[in-house]
């Protein structure tokens, strides 16, 4: 994996490439400030995973620089490109705080999000020509996360058939070996 690169200068927001994004591909700013998001969110300290969009397969929308979100997220969009997997791990202070935390979450924990930048977009009203593309482009990646789903299910369906049928072999090997024995004492 690649090295994980401290994007705040004092450790507080850390950035680690899981998946580069194309070279051409495309980066949040002031005239594509929506930006839509899958992510995973666990805590570092037990890896539990509080929270995550990978589920039911939603895409999580915002606009970066509105405090909308966590600071983390806000610093570590903007030095995305579409397409790109990070791990983005955070202090408390650049993450909930310890006061404002969900429940779920210790106050003063470090969180570990794993984000895909799925899309930039523009505010509403603004370019339409951009904002169809960015569209076209979203249900394109849509397409693509469908099929791989379809074709990890498909890998697992015959990892379960293989297992099935050499487990029968066994058995049957086995019962072979039972037979084989009990005719031979019988004689």
């Amino acid at each position: 994996m690649a090295e994980a690169i401290d994007l705040t200068g004092d450790g507080g927001v850390l950035k680690t490439i899981v998946k580069s994004a194309k070279p051409d591909a495309i980066a949040p700013s002031e005239s594509l400030p929506l930006v839509d998001v899958h992510y995973e969110g666990s805590l570092a300290e037990t890896g539990e995973v509080f929270d995550t969009t990978h589920e039911d397969n939603t895409i999580f929308t915002f606009e970066i620089g509105k405090g909308s979100v966590i600071k983390a997220w806000d610093v570590a969009l903007r030095t995305m490109k579409v397409g790109e997997v990070a791990k983005i791990t955070c202090k408390s202070d650049y993450a909930y705080g310890s006061a404002g935390s969900p429940p779920e979450i210790p106050p003063d924990a470090t969180l570990i999000f794993e984000v895909e930048l799925v899309a930039c977009r523009p505010r509403k009203g603004s370019s339409v020509a951009s904002a169809s593309d960015e569209r076209a482009r979203l249900d394109e990646l849509k397409k693509q996360r469908e099929m791989a789903a379809a074709q990890k299910e498909e890998e697992k369906k015959k990892r379960e058939e293989a297992k099935a049928a050499a487990a029968a072999r066994i058995q049957a090997k086995m019962e072979a070996k039972k037979g084989g024995k009990g005719k031979g004492k019988g004689k």
